[in-house]
């Protein structure tokens, strides 16, 4: 292969775009290997010391992007709330500011850009529009690929412990994901209320910041629920204030 080819890691704080990093620098060494992350002013701070861990312990630089807002802002910007399924926040806070470090920094022809995809089924259905969304660049799924162990998260996490990185403290909370400080609009009504009980300042700004666009733009809420076979908004004050009543209830 060209020496001149770069290998560019779509890092986003997570243990399997840790692992994903750790088999392409194996693959190909650290000389054209880069770690990429998108910056959405939302993060957990441990999760920039892990990432500063990863780039020590793989021998690879750390770039850092950021669009400077963060979620919620790009959602009053946007005026639309970021959901479970539809997320501006992805392509506005990470998507456009990659691109546009890859279009400055990186020939498509002569780029691989590896993302963090872990062998779960749910996870590999990602795969194809993950890949739409980064063209022209070509993207590969290390984790994912025919002849690679089938990883569990947890497997994956002693993978990094044994090579003397400590994983972000999230995980050791409860999280599945390391992803905007547990407040993230994907995550559904159980890590909200860790959320609640583990960052509840967290979780106070998230809800004032739903219930300020909800203000300004309509019954719109992160959560649903269904009721009698019709969905309903959830909002983050109503889910707060139905866990605090249950446990008092059982207080």
């Amino acid at each position: 292969m060209d020496p001149q080819y770069q290998h560019v890691v779509q890092f986003s704080g997570g243990i399997a775009s840790f692992a994903t990093a750790v088999r392409v620098v194996k693959r190909h060494g650290p000389e054209r290997t880069t770690l990429l992350i998108a910056d959405t002013n939302a993060e957990d701070e441990d999760l920039w010391r892990f990432a500063q861990d990863a780039s020590r312990i793989l021998d690879i630089p750390l770039v850092r992007v950021a669009d400077g807002r963060d979620p919620f802002q790009v959602f009053h910007d946007e005026k639309f709330l970021g959901n479970s399924r539809f997320t501006p926040c992805t392509r506005v806070l990470k998507i456009i500011p990659c691109l546009r470090w890859l279009t400055e920094n990186a020939d498509p022809e002569q780029t691989t850009l590896y993302i963090g995809i872990d062998a779960s089924t749910h996870d590999r259905r990602r795969i194809p529009p993950i890949a739409t969304n980064w063209r022209p660049w070509r993207t590969a799924f290390p984790l994912c690929e025919e002849g690679e162990p089938a990883l569990t998260k947890e497997e994956l996490l002693d993978e990094a412990r044994r090579m003397g990185i400590e994983p972000p403290r999230l995980y050791e909370m409860g999280y599945t994901h390391n992803n905007c400080g547990g407040a993230c609009v994907r995550a559904g009504k159980a890590q909200w209320i860790l959320t609640l009980k583990t960052f509840p300042e967290r979780y106070a700004m998230a809800e004032a910041q739903e219930e300020e666009f909800r203000r300004k733009n309509g019954d719109y809420a992160i959560l649903k629920e269904q009721r009698n076979r019709v969905v309903y908004p959830l909002t983050l004050r109503e889910l707060r204030e139905r866990e605090q009543a249950r446990q008092g209830a059982n207080s």
